[in-house]
């Protein structure tokens, strides 16, 4: 937590306040928030005074696009990026310049329109480093990462990161080199609206199963972004605004161990799953 639909809720805030606006000033506070960066003192010097292009997403991780020129940028010019992972709890939050900045604040952007940008991560699992990208691709920095599982995922490619692999069909989705996006709550839901079992081999999923997950994952991830995302019993995840999402009421298996299935009434199962649980219904998912 956050996954692909928090991410995506928090770019699209970020974007809406940011895109068009010159950064003024970067402050910097915890180490550990910049640890994944080469040169961390020099990042302030690398973003005061950039424009922000955009802000894009790579499955979980938020992409801030830098420019420095006076004007549009040309065609065929590297891009210098930010790359932000949320980690387990880190959050963007905006705000007035002046305002009180919460605890555990460790990046501030400050805009030339007196907005802050600020990642707030208590437990510190996140992180802000640079990266450069080429036009129109990837930051070298995630190029690590499969297939965006709400932008790019197909059947074809699904079916390419199942094929002989016998590891749970549920730990494979979570593999961020296979489907980037994915984490403990869709998986859980996703595989429930396609009927399959969590603990079932990657490689058993039969091509019209691999046709009805593909479907599901768009289905889930676009209802999910569409309710502001999943805010657990922690309360760790809010939008840029601080407002929490609502899709966990809509949960259909995750976290609903012992409840009666929506479907079939069957009681929902949860087991401990390499290090992660799985909750399912043993009668629908097969």
């Amino acid at each position: 937590m956050p996954e692909l639909p928090e991410a995506e809720v928090v770019r699209r805030g970020v974007d809406r306040a940011a895109r068009g606006r010159t950064v003024t000033a970067l402050l910097l506070g915890r180490d550990r928030a910049t640890r994944r960066d080469p040169d961390p003192a020099s990042l302030p010097a690398l973003v005061t005074g950039r424009r922000v292009e955009s802000v894009d997403r790579v499955g979980k991780v938020l992409v801030v696009d830098l420019w420095a020129g006076p004007g549009a940028r040309p065609d065929g010019v590297e891009r210098d990026v930010l790359v932000v992972h949320l980690g387990m709890s880190g959050q963007l939050r905006t705000a007035r310049t002046g305002d009180d900045r919460p605890a555990h604040t460790h990046v501030v952007w400050v805009l030339d329109d007196g907005t802050e940008l600020r990642f707030v991560d208590p437990r510190t699992f996140g992180h802000v480093a640079r990266s450069t990208a080429p036009p129109g691709g990837r930051p070298a920095a995630l190029a690590h990462l499969g297939p965006d599982a709400l932008d790019e995922l197909d059947p074809a490619a699904l079916a390419a990161a199942f094929a002989g692999r016998r590891v749970a069909v549920k730990a494979r989705l979570l593999d961020q080199t296979a489907v980037a996006g994915l984490g403990n709550i869709y998986a859980d839901e996703v595989l429930f609206r396609a009927g399959i079992s969590p603990l079932r081999a990657a490689g058993s999923v039969r091509t019209v199963e691999v046709d009805r997950l593909a479907a599901a994952i768009p289905e889930v991830l676009t209802a999910a972004i569409a309710a502001g995302g999943s805010t657990l019993g922690d309360g760790g995840y809010v939008d840029v605004d601080g407002r929490t999402g609502r899709y966990q009421a809509e949960h259909r298996v995750h976290a609903r161990a012992g409840q009666a299935c929506p479907d079939c009434a069957a009681p929902i199962t949860r087991v401990r799953l390499g290090g992660r649980t799985a909750s399912w219904c043993p009668r629908c998912q097969r």
